[in-house]
């Protein structure tokens, strides 16, 4: 499962994103949820934001669940080292592996808590709707690799 802050404003990310999940959904079961954003944030500090975006995402979460946060600070892999840390993921029992992308600030300090671990898609900055077309396609490459399928090359 991928959890989201916020809709995708452009379309044409959206259209990409959608496709990537229903073809992921050939492999294993998978869902995007995205969480609304906050309103009326303008009287409100970042680390405010964060927080009130943080208490949206932990409600999302049930006991048990793998949390991975993509975030710019986490752990950098290769295509190929994606799958086999998913195919070791997927073995490890029957939690849900849910990835998160937050908000326009980052994370709350409750949702670093709560998190397993951290990925990184890349050290430059994305923006979070590219983020989700790159990460869904990137599960979609590992389920690939993962099945010896020639659609990623190396």
């Amino acid at each position: 499962m991928l959890i989201v802050v916020g809709k995708t404003a452009d379309k044409r990310f959206e259209a990409i994103t959608n496709e990537y999940i229903d073809r992921i959904r050939h492999y294993i079961p998978f869902a995007l949820e995205v969480i609304p954003e906050v309103k009326n944030t303008k009287g409100l500090s970042q680390g405010e934001q964060k927080q009130r975006e943080g208490e949206l995402i932990l409600r999302s979460l049930q006991a048990g669940d793998y949390v991975v946060l993509l975030d710019e600070h986490g752990a950098e892999r290769s295509s190929l080292e994606f799958a086999a840390w998913m195919q070791k993921r997927m073995s490890a029992g029957p939690k849900r592996l849910i990835f998160i992308v937050g908000g326009p600030y980052g994370f709350s300090d409750d949702v670093y808590k709560k998190a397993n671990e951290q990925v990184s898609l890349s050290r430059m900055t994305l923006s979070h709707q590219m983020v989700r077309m790159f990460f869904v396609e990137q599960i979609y490459r590992a389920m690939t690799i993962l099945n010896g399928e020639p659609y990623h090359h190396e």
